[in-house]
Order: structure tokens, then sequence, then C-alpha cells
């Protein structure tokens, strides 16, 4: 289904200003981990997106806040996202790591850009900690158009990560993972994870090391 707005700027138009959150935190890393699909665009997203980039590394989220409909309002493809404060904060970053929320419900993480370093590196790292690492089969969902917001930091290449969805119903419901623990659901069907970021943190989603020493 194609987004209901071209841009950021048609969306602030008609949207009223508590439909979405924008959040972020400039750590002058040179690496970004950002969700333009948070809160409950793609449940599950900003969560993890500021476990990965804990104390040490820059984060942007933009997330949806309406009760329901945000995926369908709300939902800027990553081409097309084109948020102000992101686009200054990635312009400013040299490497950009996204972190988006895959419809099916499969298991697996889907690891797209075109940094291939640190793509390796992850692919290795998130296979070691037990996840099925693939690549999306479609095409658009492989991170691989330079226009992608993954690929707009300094180094023009970038990593995008799309966390299927059953993947993150598994972690954040606590089935078979303790990564995050299962708390109240939100409107959309997810557990609410409380202390999830530290939780993320230190269940090798560090992206830290591995990013860090491939633009060194």
């Amino acid at each position: 289904m194609p987004d209901k707005y071209r841009n950021f700027v048609e969306l602030a138009r008609s949207e009223p200003p508590d439909a979405y959150a924008v959040s972020l935190h400039d750590a002058r890393s040179g690496t970004v981990i950002a969700a333009p699909h948070g809160g409950g665009i793609e449940p599950g997203t900003s969560e993890v997106c500021r476990g990965i980039a804990g104390e040490d590394l820059s984060w942007y989220l933009f997330e949806g806040k309406k009760t329901r409909g945000n995926h369908e309002d709300l939902h800027l493809t990553s081409s097309n996202f084109d948020e102000p404060q992101c686009r200054e904060l990635i312009q400013r970053s040299r490497l950009v790591v996204t972190v988006h929320g895959e419809g099916s419900d499969s298991d697996a993480v889907y690891v797209g850009g075109l940094h291939v370093p640190t793509i390796r590196a992850l692919r290795a790292t998130l296979g070691e900690a037990g996840f099925t690492v693939l690549q999306h089969e479609k095409l658009n969902l492989q991170g691989k158009s330079p226009t992608n917001i993954c690929n707009l930091g300094q180094l023009g290449e970038g990593v995008q990560l799309e966390l299927a969805k059953g993947l993150r119903r598994t972690l954040f419901e606590g089935q078979s993972s303790q990564i995050a623990p299962k708390g109240p659901r939100d409107s959309i069907g997810y557990a609410r994870p409380s202390g999830a970021e530290s939780n993320w943190q230190t269940r090798k989603w560090t992206a830290r090391a591995h990013t860090e020493a491939q633009i060194e």
C-alpha cells in the first residue's frame, strides 16, 4: 500500500501535533542508530534502536502516537523520509544504521544496506547470538537505494535492519527470550517492555564495536 503522504511536509500539514513525536540524542559518535517508523508505526523498533545506541551512539526516533492507524497514516518510506531533524543528524554522522519492522511472521532479522563491512560484521554477530539472519527477497526491503536514509550519512553507505513481526512478538512477549520482559500490552498488541533498552544492549545487539571499527 502506498504511503498516505509523499514527504514530511505533507504529513506535518495534515496530522495533529500529538499524532507523532520526534526525539534524538547527538552523541557526536560518528554513528547514528535511527528508527524512522517507531512507536505504533512499526512496534518494537524504538526500543531496539535505543538499545543498540546505548549511551555511546547517537540515536533518532520518529514515533507514531495514535491509538490506531499509525502505519497507515504516518509511514514514510525510507527514500522519502525527510523529517528535518533526522536529515540534519544523519548528515553530521559518518555511518547510519536504521531499524525497521518487517511484516512477516518469520523470526528473522533481514540485514541490508550498502556498507558491506558493517553488514558482514553484524550478520556474524547476530548469527552467533542465535538470531536467524537473512537478506530479504524483496528488493525494496534490502536498503540498496542511494536515497534510502541509511545511505545518506557521510560515507554514502549504511545498514538497514528489518526485524520480522514474528521475531518482535517473540522478543517483546518473552515467549522464548529474556531480551525484553513481559509487560502491559499497548494498543498495537505488543507487550510494552520495562527496561527494554538495557536488556537489548546486553544481548549482542551492540552494533557499537562493529560499526565504529569499520569506519575508522
